[in-house]
């Protein structure tokens, strides 16, 4: 047993880091871009040593004005990314964002500020947040935690939002909250923002905030040709904020994200003034990474908008060729539009072990199919779709030839 004179155990050290840079090679199942390209990020940050410093975001990283009393932060940087991104999701001069701790932090800051925003548009009537049954779990959890009046719209069988579901349940004498699934987290589906905004003109006069949970899609859609941009822009959808993840498309070692709103969303979150920062907390998390920013930060300069867009395009071109593979070996199989998830009945479990395979239920009136997906990201060639195209046919060997 490699141990050394402080008790550290390097040999249980050592198998985890070979358990993980194995698996690495065929993890397909979850929505995590295992090329992480962070090698001269490390490079720098050992070379500068900061390994040996603490540093702590904490403070409103988008006052430009002033920066918080504890100045060993990285807000120059965190703000540097907010702009980049809310350039590209089409937000103008007035917004607020941060980089956060995950797409949850983001859909939490997102919750609470449509929840403050509305409270002070219609002070006498109780805010109702609506989402479909396949929005991802966090939404759920956190209208549970910030104690919010909820309404589950059901989804049709491909994942997105049931739009006469919504219109049906959309209560009009209640300000909406509604979160929208940009790729829901099993099927990929795109709820439809400009039905549901027809809906709230038609039927519901009162406050709407809207909020784009856009965790995966969010990080590649802007880059793609077409409409698909379109789909993640504020000047033409009109939400009031979004929440993506950053270890999923742009590919990060640890989990982290971007939250942006409004100005006007921002504006009515917590205004107490902090006096031992000289400045304002208008983040739930207090303490926040200064790491995260950096490597945010590091990425965006490092890739080009051209290097970006070739790997938008490669996910969603590897995408088509493994449901082309799947339903040429007769392996019925499904991709909503724009998305990068592939869904098909389940496999054994020695296959759904091997790749890692998320697993899942399709529901219709019919019943429910037990299914997995796999979530083609950066890192996955079509070589390892191959292998797996082989092994489901290994498994189903009557449904014809690859």
């Amino acid at each position: 047993m490699k141990k050394n004179n402080m008790g550290i155990d390097f040999g249980k050290l050592d198998r985890l880091a070979d358990k993980v840079l194995e698996k690495k090679k065929s993890a397909m199942g979850y929505p995590i871009n295992q090329n992480t390209s962070l090698d001269g990020f490390y490079k720098w940050y050992v070379e500068k040593q900061l390994y040996g410093v603490s540093m702590n975001n904490v403070g409103d990283p988008c006052r430009r004005e002033k920066d918080s009393n504890y100045s060993m932060n990285t807000h120059e940087f965190e703000r540097e990314v907010i702009d980049y991104f809310a350039r590209l999701y089409g937000f103008k001069k007035k917004y607020w964002g941060f980089v956060t701790t995950s797409g949850t932090d983001g859909n939490n800051h997102g919750i609470y500020a449509g929840r403050k925003y509305l409270q002070l548009k219609s002070p006498l009537s109780t805010p109702v947040i609506y989402y479909s049954k396949e929005i991802h779990h966090s939404v759920k959890n956190l209208a549970d935690v910030q104690n919010m009046m909820r309404c589950q719209i059901q989804a049709e069988p491909l994942g997105k939002m049931d739009i006469d579901d919504f219109r049906q349940q959309l209560d009009p004498s209640h300000p909406a909250l509604i979160v929208i699934a940009m790729g829901t987290t099993f099927t990929g589906a795109i709820d439809d923002l400009a039905a549901i905004r027809n809906i709230l003109k038609e039927k519901h006069k009162g406050s709407a905030y809207i909020h784009l949970d856009a965790a995966l899609f969010g990080g590649f859609l802007p880059y793609l040709d077409g409409n698909a941009p379109r789909l993640v822009n504020r000047q033409i959808h009109e939400f009031d904020s979004i929440a993506v993840s950053g270890h999923k498309f742009f590919g990060f070692d640890e989990p982290m994200g971007i939250y942006i709103s409004t100005r006007a969303a921002f504006e009515n979150l917590n205004p107490n003034p902090i006096g031992y920062l000289d400045d304002t907390v208008p983040t739930i998390t207090c303490s926040r990474s200064a790491l995260a920013p950096l490597k945010f930060w590091w990425k965006i300069k490092s890739t080009s908008t051209a290097e970006f867009k070739k790997q938008a395009e490669a996910i969603l071109g590897n995408a088509e060729y493994l449901l082309d593979r799947m339903k040429k070996a007769g392996i019925e199989a499904w991709k909503n539009p724009y998305s990068n998830i592939v869904f098909f009945k389940r496999p054994s479990n020695d296959i759904q072990k091997k790749y890692d395979l998320a697993p899942g239920k399709i529901e219709d009136l019919e019943g429910s199919l037990e299914v997995a997906h796999l979530v083609i990201m950066p890192h996955v060639g079509r070589e390892l779709i191959d292998s797996f195209v082989q092994d489901m046919q290994r498994q189903f060997p009557k449904q014809g030839p690859v």
